[in-house]
């Protein structure tokens, strides 16, 4: 039998059957592929550095064994998230990983402009706010005279979205996990 080429020089795919051919690929495999691709490709972490640094627990190396934890899950047009449970978390694995949809996962990206807390931008000689809802709409939320008024009202806004937001999880880790994300959101992210 011929050796299989590891999967970014550590995934071992250990199916036992075909996981890709020119024209379809297996669900599992692409979820596990894509995994490997943000922990241990150079070309993605030079893309998106918040990757850097991530890796994948010994188990999840094998296709296998991701996958087994993968069919337990509701991960049917949702995605992987490793940090929704603990903020900063840069560990994949069954203990840390769970899957979300899309907008779930997209609210809880917080990009800052350059020496600005998230959700502020400068506007002529004063502040602006906006936040994404939780329908995944950006919100103007006013002008204010000093950054950290403006990031105050983004994480008010925040908060309040979070509440929605996590009434609609079917996961309770999650629906707790976000509204501890805002309601300590200093803590986490000072």
């Amino acid at each position: 039998m011929k050796e299989k080429k590891l999967i970014f020089g550590v995934g071992i795919n250990d199916a036992d059957y075909i996981t890709r051919t020119s024209s379809w690929t297996c669900p599992f495999f692409r979820k596990w592929k894509d995994m490997l691709c943000r922990c241990y490709s150079k070309y993605e972490n030079t893309r998106h550095p918040t990757y850097i640094g991530c890796y994948v627990v010994p188990e999840w190396l094998y296709f296998s064994k991701f996958k087994i934890w993968m069919e337990s899950q509701p991960w049917e047009g949702n995605t992987l998230d490793k940090d929704i449970l603990f903020p900063e978390n840069k560990e994949y694995g069954p203990d840390t990983c769970v899957f979300v949809s899309a907008l779930t996962n997209g609210f809880i990206v917080e990009k800052s402009k350059p020496n600005l807390p998230v959700g502020v931008s400068k506007h002529k000689s004063k502040y602006q706010a906006r936040c994404g809802d939780s329908q995944g709409d950006q919100k103007y939320l006013g002008v204010y005279e000093t950054p950290e008024l403006a990031h105050k009202a983004w994480l008010d806004y925040k908060l309040e979205q979070v509440h929605i937001l996590s009434s609609e999880q079917t996961d309770e880790r999650v629906a707790k996990a976000l509204i501890d994300r805002y309601e300590n959101y200093k803590e986490y992210f000072g």
